[in-house]
């Protein structure tokens, strides 16, 4: 095992810089794991991991002890771990890995979701989360969504990267005028209930951007317009919460 101490270390510098900057993640093709649920789901999906990283307090005794016996790993010093601000608290157990590539083309006949300008980290990794648990297989991301790779997301997501197709950057209006099923969008305006709507497969989901929803070009190109009935004293739900009820409800109509 190497300890390292220095925030000079060329290592740290790099641990920084993947936990900092999607552009450095694109450009190295990499990104960073925090804790060893997503260790472990990386390595059932993908394979093993480039390296281990751990803190040196971890060490000491414990399940991250347990789970890096016999293992190459590299020691922070718990300071430098701190210091990687890579999440708001830190399991002790971090992994450097190559971001899976997917498949370069989307598929214009699968369920899929697509999220517009959804901008908080928890909120996109709760979101593929809630899509791969419904069974959905793809998930686009226009311009402007939190970068899915980015460590935050990444734990958030709890291993749904894994066995999801991502499309960061994606031209959204474009693969709704090409899809070959049924686009459905949330809104409140000429929307019918979610309860009373035809859920027919295939189908894309579009969830828009906290506060301001879906954009209005998108509203436009979708088939089915859906509001969710609440009968209760708030008007909205959060975007993940939205989608989760959507999702599940496509789900039930399936399964019954």
């Amino acid at each position: 095992m190497k300890l390292i101490q220095s925030r000079d270390n060329p290592f740290f510098k790099s641990l920084k810089r993947l936990a900092e900057s999607g552009r450095e993640r694109r450009k190295t093709g990499k990104t960073l794991l925090d804790g060893i649920h997503l260790v472990e789901a990386y390595e059932v999906a993908i394979g093993p991991v480039e390296t281990l990283v751990v803190g040196e307090s971890a060490l000491a005794g414990g399940e991250i002890a347990g789970f890096v016996g016999g293992r190459e790993t590299v020691v922070l010093a718990d300071a430098l771990l701190r210091d990687l601000g890579l999440v708001d608290t830190p399991s002790g157990l971090l992994a450097v890995v190559a971001m899976p590539t997917g498949k370069a083309v989307t598929d214009l006949a699968i369920d899929s979701v697509l999220l517009d300008g959804v901008q908080d980290p928890g909120n996109v990794g709760t979101l593929l989360r809630t899509a791969a648990a419904a069974g959905v297989k793809q998930v686009l991301l226009s311009p402007g969504c939190a970068a899915a790779w980015s460590p935050k997301v990444l734990r958030a997501g709890q291993g749904a990267h894994f066995v999801l197709a991502i499309h960061e950057e994606a031209d959204l209006a474009t693969f709704m005028a090409d899809y070959r099923g049924i686009t459905a969008v949330t809104c409140l305006d000429g929307a019918t209930s979610l309860y009373a709507a035809k859920l027919e497969s295939p189908l894309a989901w579009v969830f828009g951007a906290e506060g301001q929803g879906v954009s209005t070009d998108l509203i436009a190109a979708a088939r089915l317009r859906i509001k969710i009935p609440m009968p209760g004293a708030v008007e909205s739900l959060n975007v993940a919460a939205a989608a989760a009820v959507c999702l599940f409800e496509a789900v039930r109509r399936r399964l019954g």
